[in-house]
């Protein structure tokens, strides 16, 4: 077998099976694609856009090769479906509804008003986010920003805001829109387990893929993710109930609270002077992810499929075009509600469907392995699992009602991944003989237990290169199967990684705007899941912050456990040291930026008591690794 280091082509059975798929699904349906290039006012001069540094922050040619034909590394339907989320530029949605699309993960709406525009949903990066901006400038006039709308908490919809406003313009009336309970989700999403969140993203959305036919061909929901700077501006007006109704600079809102969907804090806009539905990221062109494969909380089917119903009730007879934050608009009143119709029962027949099965005792891993879509859903191109899938959204909903034990006691004491895998290669005789086994599975196609079993070789003995080369070379052909573009992602990067050692994580959302918006309780709370448990059993410091202008915060690490109490209840430990100093100054002591003594030494602080003390605690904190192992122990 030829273990070369770069992309290796299609095996026969791959080729065999993408072809299949062509001749499965109606690849002559061409609505998608007139929906997609509908309304074109015009590409940008630069197609690519760079940081302050000269630094490429996103390509939008990168993607040209998706204009050819599919070849047999990847699935017919991924392609497609990639190449309608690279058609980029600005596009009219209604007279005074514009979006930019294919300049970032998401989609950025730009809405005219009496005197400027109301953005929607800025992007991830603010380089992205003024380069869209400047797009709709350069056909639609130089309009002033005057108003900021977040549909939800998710970092490709807030991360540009930077780009098309300033704090000085917030502070002077722009308002920043959001839904209840967004500051609290969008912070906390990127900074509790930010760092775990982020490296797994580097796999499911490919980003140190190459962009080619072997490798990164978009991620379902869109292209990939920008690399440039991530911001946030505190929202300043909380959309509370469904509803409610405002109006910014002319334009009329009527909004649909939804959370719990798509994003813990989400919410659907209906403009009732245009006729046209924001369904914000809860109705796409895919089957979205009730777990997605980076890491969060789990969605709610039930409720997701519940607030489509809603959404048709509330508005289906006063919409014209149906838009979201990803993919292109649905038109015509029919089209727009079976088009809601079908993605609600999407989401009901994976809940429901499930629910019964795990009732009759079936496993999470069985259940996803049967679970079938009815006909009519399957035929419809928005349905299919190009970000979520049927197999991991299954097992989601089975997370969710019963947790990660599917109830078998042989599974609740397994043996951790390296243990385990030393085990199965001893049991299975040895490390050749696995692998002479492997290849055989893999020269008849049987990639998927190729990949199972060969992972314990690795695990076990993550210096064997011809299992890893082996490894690498069956992850490949799953990836270039895959109609799912996450899971494409994750099978191509593993196999990058077996092959030429870690890639790293190309971008970060803990920027200093999303730590800076954290509140006092939730940066204490962030502190607390980095304490080196074990290390500071015996442990006992009790540090009392008094912030100027705000309530003393008793900070004690006992028991190996880092709790905070505000004000001055029973519940507040008598401190070693009282540190009174600004707010600004805590946080950067806290956070690592500011040396408590060198802060005390010019003025900032005033300390009773040990000082030393508060080094002692901080050092009992771990820091994250941003780049921890995967796909090799």
């Amino acid at each position: 077998m030829n273990r070369n280091d770069g992309p290796r082509p299609a095996e026969r059975w791959i080729a065999e099976g993408n072809a299949a798929v062509l001749r499965r699904f109606p690849f002559d349906d061409t609505r998608d694609l007139d929906d997609a290039r509908h309304g074109f006012l015009g590409a940008a001069g630069e197609t690519v856009v760079r940081d302050a540094a000269g630094r490429p922050v996103w390509d939008l040619d990168a993607y040209g090769f998706l204009r050819g034909e599919c070849p047999a590394t990847a699935n017919p339907s991924l392609w497609r479906q990639s190449g309608l989320c690279a058609e980029h530029g600005l596009f009219e949605v209604v007279e005074g509804i514009y979006q930019v699309r294919g300049f970032d993960l998401s989609n950025m709406t730009v809405v005219e008003g009496e005197r400027g525009v109301l953005v929607i949903d800025p992007l991830i990066s603010s380089e992205t986010a003024a380069a869209a901006l400047a797009l709709y400038r350069a056909h639609r006039g130089d309009r002033p920003v005057t108003g900021v709308l977040y549909t939800h908490s998710h970092v490709d919809h807030f991360g540009g805001v930077r780009g098309v406003v300033t704090d000085g313009e917030v502070a002077g009336g722009v308002p920043v829109i959001a839904p209840r309970g967004f500051l609290e989700h969008a912070v906390k999403e990127n900074v509790y387990a930010g760092t775990a969140m982020a490296r797994r993203a580097a796999y499911m959305y490919g980003a140190a893929l190459p962009k080619g036919e072997r490798g990164q061909i978009g991620a379902g929901l869109g292209q990939t993710t920008s690399t440039g700077s991530v911001g946030l501006i505190t929202p300043t007006l909380d959309v509370t109930r469904t509803g409610q109704t405002e109006t910014v600079d002319g334009i009329r809102m009527v909004f649909q609270m939804t959370p719990g969907t798509e994003a813990p804090a989400e919410l659907n806009i209906h403009f009732p002077d245009h006729a046209a539905l924001c369904m914000a990221e809860n109705a796409t062109h895919n089957l979205h992810n009730l777990l997605t494969l980076r890491g969060a909380e789990v969605r709610d089917p039930r409720q997701w499929a519940r607030y489509l119903t809603e959404a048709v009730d509330l508005f289906g007879d006063d919409t014209d075009v149906a838009f979201a934050s990803h993919h292109w608009p649905v038109r015509g009143r029919e089209r727009v509600v079976e088009f809601l119709s079908e993605q609600r029962d999407v989401y009901a027949y994976l809940h429901d469907q499930t629910l019964r099965r795990l009732n009759q005792g079936y496993t999470p891993l069985e259940i996803a392995e049967e679970m079938t879509m009815p006909p009519a859903l399957e035929r419809a191109w928005h349905t299919h699992g190009y970000y979520g899938s049927v197999s991991h959204n299954v097992k989601a909903v089975y997370q969710r009602y019963l947790g990660w034990f599917d109830g078998n006691p042989a599974h609740l004491w397994e043996h951790p991944p390296v243990e385990s895998a030393t085990r199965y290669v001893e049991f299975m005789g040895g490390a050749d003989e696995v692998l002479r086994r492997a290849r055989r599975s893999f020269a008849e196609g049987d990639y998927r237990w190729v990949v199972q079993v060969v992972n314990h070789v690795v695990f076990a003995d993550p210096g064997n290169a011809e299992a890893r080369a082996l490894q690498a070379d069956a992850l490949e052909q799953l990836g270039y199967g895959s109609e799912n573009g996450t899971w494409r992602n994750f099978y191509l990067t593993g196999a990058l990684e077996l092959r030429h050692g870690s890639v790293g994580t190309p971008t970060t959302t803990a920027s200093t705007d999303l730590l800076g918006a954290l509140t006092l309780d939730q940066l204490f709370d962030a502190l607390a899941v980095r304490v080196d448990g074990p290390g500071s059993w015996d442990a006992d410091i009790c540090v009392r912050w008094l912030p100027k202008g705000g309530d003393p915060v008793t900070l004690r690490l006992r028991n190996g456990v880092l709790t905070h109490v505000t004000g001055e209840g029973p519940a507040a430990c008598e401190p070693d040291v009282e540190v009174t100093l600004g707010e600004d100054d805590l946080r950067a002591v806290l956070l690592g930026a500011t040396a408590l003594p060198d802060l005390v030494e010019r003025g900032g602080a005033e300390v009773a008591g040990d000082p030393g003390r508060v080094a002692e605690l901080l050092g009992h904190l771990d820091e994250p690794d941003p780049d921890f192992a995967v796909v090799v122990p």
